[in-house]
């Protein structure tokens, strides 16, 4: 006998939610604002608003399914099951936040906050949630496909993100590494940078974006074309790459697709590798390690 499907609703602490916990009541952290110009009912009121979508969501979910609820902050803690059914209560960012932990499972983006979110990840409102949850396990209901980027290394560390991965020091330090292709185009550079960014077409609107443009939208590296969410193709930079007797400039950009891996052997004692901004759960890498970085094979199934 089968499992019942699952509906795992995904949301985040809000802003009111921290400033209470942080400053121990709602007066308290009202003075705290009000001493600085501001008012906590607009942050107040915008947790309302969530809480009001994350309640509409859970009352539409169907009476025969399961039901669980996760904190973004749990999500490295969470084991989701085949049957689930993924449903991201929050801005667009806190899709990319839980794709990194699914194996296929449909997700459905509901914008809690319309009018402040983008809404490229979170398409619907929690009104579409009674419909969207049944046709979400028909094979006739449309998803989008979206390419992720993964990183491997040399230990069987493995990371997966739906926008970019970055690599290089924890700190404000500087990255050490030799920088490579593994499709054979030229030998690799030592290289002394900010670190790395290996970006997605969805990460694409935003830090793979913020970089291409402060290069002149790829006129200055070599004509490097931003991807298509759907495409499975990534572009890769480096952050402020620094020139030196022994560390070189000439490999600060590009695109990686198919099979093909961009390659870094750290010569730092120690650098990290998170994606999607999930620093608390990222790749540790010491002097000596190898990690590849490219295509995933897995997608991120996108209902609507």
């Amino acid at each position: 006998m089968s499992l019942a499907p699952r509906a795992v609703l995904v949301h985040r602490t809000t802003e009111y939610e921290e400033l209470v916990a942080r400053h121990g009541t709602h007066g308290q952290a009202a003075f705290f604002l009000s001493s600085r110009g501001r008012d906590i009912e607009e942050v107040a009121e915008r947790h309302r608003r969530t809480r009001r979508a994350l309640a509409e969501v859970a009352a539409a979910v169907p009476l025969t399914w399961r039901q669980s609820r996760v904190e973004r902050s749990d999500l490295d803690r969470f084991l989701f099951a085949p049957e689930d059914v993924v449903v991201v209560v929050g801005h667009d960012g806190l899709v990319a936040n839980v794709a990194k932990y699914l194996t296929g499972q449909p997700v459905v983006g509901v914008d809690a906050d319309p009018g402040r979110n983008p809404g490229v990840l979170v398409r619907h409102r929690p009104a579409d949630a009674r419909r969207l949850l049944p046709a979400s396990l028909s094979t006739s209901t449309g998803t989008t496909e979206l390419t992720m980027v993964e990183a491997v290394a040399d230990d069987t560390q493995r990371l997966l993100a739906l926008n970019e991965i970055y690599v290089g020091a924890a700190g404000h330090q500087t990255a050490r590494y030799r920088l490579g292709l593994d499709d054979g185009r030229g030998a690799a550079e030592a290289q002394a940078s900010s670190g790395v960014l290996v970006g997605t077409g969805t990460g694409a609107t935003g830090w793979v974006r913020s970089v291409w443009q402060e290069r002149g939208g790829g006129g200055a590296v070599g004509d490097v074309r931003l991807p298509a969410p759907t495409e499975g193709r990534l572009v890769w930079f480096v952050r402020e790459a620094w020139p030196s007797p022994t560390t070189g400039t000439s490999l600060v950009a590009g695109e990686l697709e198919g099979g093909n891996r961009l390659t870094l052997d750290v010569e730092s004692e120690r650098l990290v590798a998170f994606g999607d901004g999930m620093e608390s759960d990222a790749v540790e890498l010491t002097w000596g390690q190898r990690v590849r970085l490219g295509v995933c094979a897995q997608r991120l199934h996108l209902v609507g």
